[in-house]
């Protein structure tokens, strides 16, 4: 259905005359004459009778008539979702049960007029790419990952650094511990089903794997089918474990009896960045900058490890 032979018909309805509809739409009287005849017949009824005085709706226009003014705002709102300036603020987050996620929530509701569009993208390499092709407006990511650089007209700037835990079931070695060390953690084995090459997540295991001689298994005992069979599996194994967030919400049995283990002296945190264009002009871009910046956690340099290529 033509949009301007509907936007013509609602001014001509609202204004009782199609010459004040012209004058409205800044077209000729002719033009409007023709676009609702185009529209009445592809509709196949009439829309109008003409009266002495102008225009009347016919039963089938009164009809009409709502219908038309839904499908202009149905336009509008369209064109809004992908314009600068009046569309929701897009970010990219990793996954919807991280913890930048909840950052986020925490944003929407310190600023519940800000319009939210949360996305996920697969990988720093995608995301960087949406950045500067301008379908998102900003991303958490880990930066820098081994021998990649930023695009100059991309800025980092560190937002969270997120404590691991130790995450076993009840009958690890481990389940009773209070806290440990990452250096206990040498010859465990840490199931990370999600660990794909190439990612930035991927990278950081890797060399924390590296350095405190655990060992990453991305296989396990059964393919990834998701979190709640990895939180099965966890919980009826007395060797697996694998690394979770505090701040990651999730909730499993209770017969589960599953245990999140701090890791001390030093605590391992993922550096987690907000990226964005230098150039682009959503005015939420910078209401969410600055929340993040005053609410920024600060960790004691000397109780934590973070990879070499995010110091």
């Amino acid at each position: 259905m033509d949009l301007n032979a509907v936007r013509t018909f609602v001014a001509a309805a609202d204004t009782g005359q199609f010459q004040e509809a012209a004058a409205e739409l800044e077209i000729t009287q002719q033009a409007v004459s023709k676009r609702v005849a185009a529209l009445e017949a592809g509709l196949g009824v009439r829309l109008f009778t003409r009266t002495p005085r102008g225009t009347r709706l016919t039963i089938d226009g009164q009809a009409f008539l709502p219908h038309a003014r839904a499908l202009l705002q149905a336009a509008e709102r369209a064109a809004a979702s992908v314009r600068p300036g009046s569309r929701a603020l897009r970010v990219d987050v990793v996954g919807r049960r991280v913890a930048t996620a909840g950052l986020l929530r925490d944003f929407h509701r310190a600023h519940p007029g800000t319009a939210l569009d949360v996305v996920t993208l697969y990988g720093a390499d995608a995301a960087v790419a949406a950045l500067k092709d301008g379908t998102i407006d900003a991303t958490f990511r880990a930066v820098t990952m081994p021998g990649r650089r930023l695009p100059e007209d991309i800025e980092a700037v560190p937002v969270f650094d997120e404590p691991q835990m130790l995450f076993t079931g009840p009958g690890h070695e481990f389940a009773g511990a209070r806290s440990i060390t990452p250096a206990q953690l040498a010859g465990q084995r840490i199931w990370m089903p999600g660990n794909e090459p190439g990612t930035e997540w991927a990278a950081y295991y890797d060399e924390l794997a590296a350095t405190f001689g655990c060992t990453i298994d991305v296989l396990g005992p059964s393919p990834n089918f998701g979190i709640e069979t990895l939180l099965d599996t966890i919980a009826d194994s007395s060797t697996l474990a694998t690394f979770l967030s505090e701040q990651t919400p999730l909730v499993w049995p209770a017969g589960h009896d599953l245990r999140l283990i701090p890791l001390r002296d030093p605590t391992p945190v993922y550096p987690h960045c907000l990226l964005w264009h230098t150039d682009n002009p959503h005015p939420g871009l910078a209401a969410l900058r600055e929340h993040l910046l005053a609410r920024r956690p600060e960790h004691a340099g000397a109780g934590t490890w973070r990879p070499t290529w995010a110091r």
